[in-house]
């Protein structure tokens, strides 16, 4: 097993307890805030992207930030309030389960939400640039990436090319929740978790504003059907 393997499989136990204290306790009943606000502390981000994906279910979003005066605006620089780091499936688009625009979130996205070097860099590029209070890592109901792993690992055949690197990045999480009856749920969320924890382990630039409270790292599980986000941990 490789050293990289090794490390995400030690994640799997300090996961949750991470995650779950970067969560900030209250976040999810913290007073809304307007879209076209830009929060400057980490509940208020939070509030601002729970408030839009309320929006967003119920059918009235407002999207903000647009317009053709805003893609001017932000041509000259962005200020994004929020890091997303979702999966790459077409049907959990950030901009518009959360009912932002241009320039509020900066988003990462790959199969099964997984952190590796290139998109932790890609993230602390933000942070160091542009000083997020956020960061959330969002996984979704019945996500491809986890329902291959959990085959794989109840004995299905190993996926063609590239696909099989996704699936070694996920195993250490998921396997030992694929013999449950709900195990491609459980897996989703757990890992949410492990990822949420990978970000602050493995890199010193986010977990120093952490540390400092100027920042907060945060789990999500959207769901498919519904369209609403529930914060983890």
């Amino acid at each position: 097993m490789t050293e990289s393997l090794l490390r995400r499989r030690s994640l799997l136990g300090a996961g949750g307890a991470i995650a779950g204290s970067l969560a900030l306790a209250g976040f999810a009943a913290s007073p809304g805030m307007a879209a076209s606000a830009a929060p400057s502390t980490p509940k208020a981000a939070l509030a601002a992207l729970l408030d839009g994906n309320k929006r967003f279910v119920n059918g009235t979003a407002k999207h903000p930030h647009q317009s053709g005066k805003r893609l001017k605006t932000v041509a000259a620089g962005q200020d994004p309030f929020a890091i997303v780091l979702g999966c790459a499936d077409s049907r959990v688009s950030a901009e518009l389960l959360f009912d932002q625009g241009i320039g509020d979130l900066f988003v990462n996205r790959v199969a099964g939400n997984v952190v590796d070097d290139l998109l932790l860099g890609s993230m602390e590029y933000a942070v160091a640039e542009f000083g997020p209070p956020l960061l959330i890592v969002l996984g979704h109901e019945r996500c491809g990436a986890i329902k291959a792993t959990v085959g794989v690992v109840n004995g299905g055949e190993e996926p063609p090319g590239h696909i099989g690197a996704v699936v070694a990045a996920l195993r250490p999480i998921v396997a030992p929740y694929a013999g449950q009856a709900n195990a491609v749920e459980k897996g989703v969320q757990v890992n949410v978790l492990a990822q949420a924890a990978a970000v602050v382990q493995q890199s010193a630039v986010i977990r120093e504003r952490v540390e400092k409270g100027a920042m907060a790292v945060v789990g999500a599980r959207y769901d498919l059907d519904t369209g609403k986000v529930k914060v983890l941990g």
